[in-house]
């Protein structure tokens, strides 16, 4: 026997629907009420972006402008008013001046400071890694120990140094000193690096037969190349910007780096503002595109071990 089965009411069919549009009306109110929040939340961040442009974007308005204009105009009219007569004579004289021997001697200088620190950073941080001896751990320590010797201490006994090796006002009386005061911190940060290298990659290629030297090649590097790229990029900015050691270590015009390059621009009586400032600019530029072309190694070497 079949029950006869109760037919839906009508009055519940309009009374689902007019539901649907309620829930909308609703996820839209929220919707929107989220979106007023996030817009209130980040007008401060605004500001703040706007006024941090201004203190930036200011003093590079005001350094590329100072390089186009002529030096009486640029004390007549003042560093912030607006330009007039654009010239590039400032770059013109910079140019023809010894400021190419300059940077042909700071570009030696960089590379060999960074290609020293890299390899001895290496080296250094694998023994670390990879020895558990009592000597290597006192290895360790003796490098750390430089983090808190700072240059101006130990110069005397630099300077003594250098002259006793017949050294004195070469490129090579800059470089040894800025590699040594900047392996401290990258043998820290490669062997934080190496140390995050699974234990299993080790025992692989030790199960396959591999050297020390190998694994160090094919295992290590590869894995450690964000951390190699950052030291490499930090040991180039301290020897590209060090300006103690070629001021003491140095004394003729042959072994002059750009640091010390700006002192042409300084008189005794007069200060040349726009040709100096030209020559500011003009040594910023190469290492400018050296970041530009490295920080994203730079930040993966922050990130972890290789960038992953």
């Amino acid at each position: 026997m079949k029950t006869a089965t109760r037919p839906e009411s009508p009055e519940r069919r309009p009374s689902q629907s007019p539901q649907q549009p309620a829930h909308r009306a609703t996820g839209g109110e929220g919707l929107g009420r989220r979106l007023r929040r996030v817009r209130k939340w980040n007008m401060p961040a605004g500001v703040a972006s706007v006024v941090w442009l201004v203190i930036v974007g200011l003093p590079l308005y005001v350094l590329v402008l100072t390089t186009l204009r002529d030096r009486d105009a640029y004390f007549d009219e003042g560093a912030l008013s607006l330009p007039g007569d654009l010239t590039l004579d400032n770059y013109r004289t910079v140019l023809e001046s010894d400021f190419l021997t300059y940077l042909v001697n700071t570009a030696i200088v960089t590379v060999a400071t960074a290609a020293i620190v890299v390899v001895l950073s290496v080296c250094v941080g694998y023994t670390v890694v990879r020895t558990l001896s009592r000597s290597s751990q006192r290895i360790f320590q003796f490098f750390l120990l430089g983090l808190a010797i700072p240059a101006q201490a130990v110069i005397i006994p630099i300077y003594l140094l250098i002259t006793h090796l017949h050294l004195y006002d070469s490129l090579l009386a800059i470089i040894l000193p800025t590699a040594a005061f900047c392996l401290p911190v990258c043998v820290l940060i490669l062997a934080g690096t190496m140390r995050d290298i699974e234990e299993e990659m080790y025992e692989a290629m030790a199960l396959e037969g591999a050297s020390q030297t190998r694994v160090l090649l094919q295992l290590v590097v590869p894995l450690s190349r964000g951390g190699i790229s950052t030291v490499g990029v930090y040991a180039a900015l301290q020897a590209w910007n060090n300006f103690l050691f070629p001021l003491i270590l140095t004394q003729s015009r042959e072994s002059r780096v750009l640091t010390l390059g700006l002192y042409d621009y300084v008189g005794q009586f007069r200060v040349d503002i726009p040709a100096l400032l030209a020559a500011v600019v003009l040594s910023i530029v190469p290492i400018f595109v050296v970041y530009l072309f490295a920080r994203r190694q730079l930040i993966n070497g922050l990130m972890g071990v290789g960038g992953r």
